[in-house]
């Protein structure tokens, strides 16, 4: 059993935690095995997130402290894992959700992005959107498809001079 101090530490590191998070996710781990767990607090440390089980009264208080508000009554019951995503916002929540489908456990109950509060649907719905790398990937491919085509063009332009030429050379009666 901890002892208030411990607590009072616990409730400043997880109100730290809530302000510096991009992203925060309850999430019920019910069914969840120690395995599953670790393998999904590996995944998400490499994406600059954290997965932190903790008493519910402490992160009620440290929400108020950190000033989060929303419906939280409701998310912080029975078994809580909180999710601190501080990089990409959407990254730790598809990893969150895969692992959850892929166990066949746990629920999302709520959370927050950047600041404002968020229903468990409108998390998922966040889960199907893609990630910032593969946003800058689609706007790199999307800006360098005109230059491809210009080069082709250009290319094009080429082959038919060289082409020409070689008409020529032939009507000429040359060789090579």
């Amino acid at each position: 059993m901890k002892t208030r101090a411990q607590k009072e530490e616990s409730v400043k590191n997880l109100t730290e935690k809530f302000k510096a998070a991009k992203t925060v996710v309850f999430t019920d781990y019910r069914g969840m095995t120690m395995n599953q767990l670790s393998d999904l607090r590996n995944k998400l440390a490499e994406s600059d997130a954290e997965l932190e089980i903790t008493k519910n009264t402490l992160v009620h208080i440290a929400l108020d402290e950190a000033g989060l508000t929303g419906e939280t009554d409701n998310i912080a019951q029975g078994p809580t894992a909180t999710l601190f995503g501080f990089g990409d916002e959407i990254l730790p929540i598809k990893t969150l959700t895969k692992a959850i489908k892929d166990n066949q456990v746990g629920v999302i109950k709520g959370g927050f992005l950047n600041g404002g509060f968020m229903e468990a649907t409108n998390i998922t719905r966040l889960s199907n959107l893609p990630s910032k790398l593969e946003l800058q990937a689609k706007i790199v491919g999307s800006l360098s498809s005109p230059l491809y085509g210009m080069v082709n063009v250009l290319q094009g332009n080429l082959r038919n001079l060289v082409y020409a030429l070689d008409q020529i050379r032939i009507s000429k009666g040359g060789e090579l």
